[in-house]
């Protein structure tokens, strides 16, 4: 990393061959959008404080998704082109101390999130190892169509871009393309990019034109190639969106396995960038590990599972068709088949959540149990409690959401209904099938159901009157 390198990140564009309402640097690959993978990889050059992302098409959004990044912001009110976008920074890149200098400008693009850190890095060593006024990216293509060619001097050099449209059939045959992605010498860059006029059909600022300007002014433009040209694939339909997706959850799959983990079909899992998973942890098919999922060593993940923004000790049991949202599971713990954690929870070590069981904003403590069919919201269960089938706790009056606390070692009968706001002391049982609406002692037996009545005959009557 460098201060005199400064990073510009185009990403004003809405991107209309998305068919989408939503900015294309806003669509996620891999469980970061766009501009987030670009703006990383822009790390390894540059401080965030000297990375610029220009901004257009809901711009506050992209802003928000940027938010803790430390990046800047330069807004590009109307879409006139690369040049144009480029041009919105000069004022304020210029006016960075030490812009005076022979310093460097990066400049990249928010649909190109492949690109890697070391490449850029490659890049910046090339530019400042020469004496050339820019570097270009470039790469070789078995089909370029599409994109604009590079035509070189005889030294060399990138001599100008033919674009697809207007390149000649010789032009079209070859096979080097326009990334798009340059090194600037900065103080040469600010010198000459008010020289690119919108001379063109579209009446657009086109940053290509900088390299014949360049030219004319006795600046050579040099050429670095990338031998993995998945680097510089920019996105543009939802079909260039899934296979970038698939990259990503490609590469992701094997740092994980090379880190000791095992992956069971991994060619049916879905797992984000930020996911962290210790060795020995064993990740069925289908499951799904989003957002910034962390978990332990010797865990188990079972099939068709969804771990989304939690954390998981080691030894951890996740059985098949379990969904874990926003919720920490401690060590030994075991959860599902088809049980639900929903958000703000967190299971103690060694508990036991069974089937169709659900929680949201529950501290389920160590040891504690519910092994099939209950509810528990806003709770606080303690240490060995034991929660009976059919058990809900009914924390909603139709306004307010209320606690329910429930003592260590308390046994809760099948089908009991527990009406919060409530207290139930530790060692104490609950009858099956009461409704319990008052606190319950330590070491009480709680019983809130009618005593039963037997009517002898009544099913009888009851038939001959429907005669």
């Amino acid at each position: 990393m460098t201060s005199q390198t400064s990073v510009v990140i185009l990403a004003a564009g809405l991107g209309t061959r998305m068919k989408s309402k939503r900015a294309k640097v806003l669509h996620r690959a891999g469980g970061l959008t766009l501009i987030e993978h670009v703006v990383r990889a822009a790390g390894a050059i540059a401080a965030p404080n000297h990375t610029t992302v220009v901004v257009g098409h809901q711009a506050d959004d992209v802003r928000r998704t940027l938010g803790d990044s430390g990046v800047r912001f330069v807004a590009q009110t109307e879409q006139k082109g690369t040049g144009h976008a480029l041009l919105a920074c000069r004022e304020s890149l210029a006016a960075e101390p030490g812009a005076a200098e022979p310093g460097l400008v990066v400049v990249l693009y928010g649909d190109c999130p492949l690109l890697s850190p070391d490449t850029l890095k490659e890049l910046v060593r090339r530019q400042c190892s020469s004496d050339a006024g820019a570097t270009l990216i470039t790469t070789r293509l078995t089909d370029p169509t599409g994109y604009g060619r590079i035509i070189f001097g005889d030294k060399g050099d990138v001599q100008a871009i033919a674009e697809q449209k207007a390149a000649t059939p010789e032009q079209l045959a070859i096979p080097y393309i326009n990334s798009g992605i340059y090194c600037f010498r900065a103080d040469l860059l600010w010198k000459h990019i008010l020289e690119i006029r919108p001379d063109n059909p579209a009446h657009e600022y086109y940053l290509t034109d900088i390299v014949e300007i360049f030219g004319s002014a006795g600046h050579r433009v040099a050429v670095m190639e990338v031998d993995n040209s998945a680097e510089l694939l920019g996105i543009n339909t939802r079909a260039e969106l899934a296979e970038v997706d698939r990259i990503f959850r490609q590469r992701k799959v094997q740092e994980l396995m090379l880190a000791g983990v095992t992956i069971e079909k991994p060619e049916t899992v879905t797992i984000d960038h930020e996911v962290r998973i210790g060795e020995d942890s064993i990740i069925g098919p289908f499951a799904q590990i989003l957002g910034r999922t962390e978990i332990g060593s010797d865990a188990s993940i079972g099939t068709c599972s969804i771990i989304e923004n939690s954390t998981l000790g080691a030894n951890v049991e996740i059985a098949p068709f379990t969904w874990v949202a926003d919720s920490q599971v401690e060590a030994g713990a075991h959860i599902g088949p088809f049980a639900r954690l929903r958000r703000g929870n967190r299971v103690g070590p060694g508990a036991h959540i069974g089937n169709f069981v659900e929680l949201k904003n529950t501290r389920f403590g160590a040891k504690a149990k519910a092994s099939h069919l209950a509810y528990l919201g806003d709770s606080e269960i303690g240490e060995g409690a034991n929660i009976g089938a059919g058990t809900i706790t009914c924390n909603y009056d139709g306004v307010e959401k209320h606690k329910t606390q429930i003592g260590k070692d308390v046994f809760v009968g099948s089908n009991s209904t527990l009406v919060a706001p409530i207290e139930i002391g530790d060692s104490s049982y609950i009858g099956a099938g009461s409704v319990i609406t008052d606190a319950v002692p330590p070491d009480a037996l709680a019983l809130g159901r009618a005593r039963q009545v037997n009517k002898e005959g009544w099913a009888a009557k009851r038939k001959k009157k429907r005669k």
